[in-house]
């Protein structure tokens, strides 16, 4: 299974502006900007969509754990806050913390922390932010 996503720039990093588009057009030709992403300005941002997928994908890891271990939950309320620490020479994204509120009946205290951290581990996104990075780069006429 692959996804895409497609981003278009034009202009500088400061005063250029973009758009963002998904392979099933949920994003489709969103904006994102310099204020978008440092400021305050109308549009998206990278870390903002990281941490959207960050507390969707943990969020259905736990749901799934839950289904194979014959619990059902009445809600999972994940939030994802990524931190981008831009006081070095290169903006880095230094973490994703996430806070998640749960209702699940008759689960323990102890079985709910432990199935918490095993979704934590096992989402594939939780796995992405430590993985190898490619890139295939062509200089277009």
């Amino acid at each position: 299974m692959k996804r895409t996503a497609t981003a278009i720039w034009n202009g500088t990093g400061k005063d250029g502006k973009g758009n963002l588009t998904t392979q099933s057009t949920t994003l489709n030709k969103t904006q994102y900007s310099y204020k978008s992403r440092f400021e305050e300005g109308t549009g998206t941002n990278p870390e903002e969509l990281i941490a959207a997928a960050h507390a969707g994908c943990y969020t259905m890891a736990l749901a799934f754990a839950l289904q194979n271990a014959g619990i059902t939950p009445d809600s999972l309320e994940t939030t994802a806050t990524i931190t981008l620490d831009v006081s070095g020479s290169a903006p880095t994204i230094t973490g994703s913390h996430l806070v998640l509120k749960a209702r699940i009946p008759g689960i323990s205290k102890e079985k709910f922390q432990e199935m918490a951290k095993g979704a934590e581990t096992g989402c594939p996104v939780s796995r992405v932010l430590k993985a190898e990075i490619t890139l295939d780069a062509a200089l277009l006429p």
